[in-house]
């Protein structure tokens, strides 16, 4: 059975806070969160466990995010001299991209797709970790990984995905992975 970790992770400062999107390595990681599809588990992992995540999607058959190639590795790229990009990786937001001339958000692939809505953002997520809030992180960050699982699968079976557009109106692209 291939083993397809779904993977995302939230940090401990803002791109402001470190000088920029150029800097996205030293955003440092407050949270991260893997789905195991060998497993059937979720594993949270926090600063102090970052090897055993990076150690996670090392062995991973394929990794699967939203925007993790350019964002979430990058932050992993300040714990480790290992070029993660390496490892096999489907990025649902560079896939999506290859067909769009606009950007989309996970949030409108998941209320158009599965009708559903992410419980809060990436800055709500740093206010929690400023106040030590880390199990509302993980919460917020394990539903992330659910909604990447559920549309990736979504995809796989349908090859399309559903989206809300800027006008609020239902749109529809062909995926291929």
């Amino acid at each position: 059975m291939k083993n397809i970790v779904y993977f995302d992770l939230e940090t401990q400062l803002s791109a402001t806070e470190v000088g920029g999107w150029n800097n996205i390595s030293k955003m440092l990681m407050s949270i991260g969160v893997t789905y195991s599809t060998a497993t059937g588990a979720y594993e949270i992992y926090d600063e102090k466990r970052v090897d055993a995540l990076i150690d996670e999607l090392q062995k991973a058959d394929l990794v699967v995010g939203y925007n993790h190639i350019r964002f979430d590795y990058e932050v992993l790229h300040h714990y480790t001299a290992l070029d993660l990009r390496q490892i096999p990786s489907l990025d649902m937001l560079l896939e999506l991209q290859k067909t769009m001339s606009h950007r989309l958000s996970l949030d409108s692939i998941a209320t158009g797709t599965l009708g559903v809505q992410k419980t809060s953002d990436g800055l709500q997520a740093l206010r929690w970790y400023r106040e030590g809030r880390l199990r509302d992180i993980a919460e917020y960050c394990c539903f992330d990984v659910k909604i990447t699982r559920l549309v990736h699968e979504y995809g796989l079976e349908k090859r399309q995905l559903h989206y809300v557009d800027r006008f609020g109106k239902k749109q529809t692209v062909a995926v291929q992975w």
